[in-house]
């Protein structure tokens, strides 16, 4: 079961939100929050398995409240639902430690989805994010190359199909090992280049 905390500081969205997740078979919704503050202590007390994060908030907002998260709990999973999908909150919601980001306006299978790729260790993103995010990084090169000299044979093959895009099950089935050796060369490979989730991963790709 997938225990989901919802954040978002309109009642309506939030009661929309807990209706979609509680229909879905293996979702229940644990708790809400209105604002940030409210979401970090939340957070904590309940150990959700996905906090589906709003980002603009009176007091405490989503990103300030995604970084209190991530700081007191690395391992939770923050998938940002926002109405605003601009690079000044894109960005500075990645770097406070989201690991995924979608829009309002996608379509509910597309959420119910991304929760469930966030509970999994994914990272789902509304797909012109995802696209913003990819031209980006080719357009960007800083030190890549430097960072991945300590890489083995096989991390360098796991971190090429992590810029392609491919979640664990599909890198699992291209490299013919297991779904936990994935992880296990995942969580060597943050490790090692200093990312502190698969979106930066992916983008140290590209630059590479």
């Amino acid at each position: 079961m997938i225990r989901v905390l919802l954040v978002d500081d309109q009642q309506l969205i939030r009661a929309g939100l807990r209706m979609l997740c509680d229909a879905e078979p293996g979702m229940e919704v644990v708790g809400e929050a209105g604002d940030g503050r409210a979401a970090v202590e939340l957070a904590t007390r309940l150990a959700p398995d996905v906090i589906v994060m709003d980002l603009r908030m009176p007091g405490v907002d989503g990103i300030t409240a995604t970084s209190r998260i991530i700081a007191a709990r690395p391992a939770a999973r923050v998938l940002v639902l926002t109405t605003f999908g601009d690079d000044d909150h894109l960005y500075p919601a990645l770097q406070a430690g989201a690991c995924g980001f979608l829009l309002k306006d996608a379509p509910p299978a597309e959420l119910l989805n991304g929760i469930r790729l966030a509970a999994s260790g994914e990272s789902p993103f509304s797909q012109d994010v995802l696209r913003r995010l990819v031209r980006r990084a080719v357009d960007a090169r800083p030190e890549a190359p430097r960072r991945l000299e300590n890489l083995t044979v096989r991390e360098q093959e796991v971190l090429d199909l992590v810029g392609e895009g491919l979640s664990n099950t599909e890198i699992a089935e291209r490299m013919h090992i297991g779904v936990t050796t994935v992880k296990t060369h995942i969580t060597a490979l943050m490790t090692k280049t200093g990312s502190p989730n698969r979106v930066r991963l992916a983008l140290l790709a590209h630059r590479a």
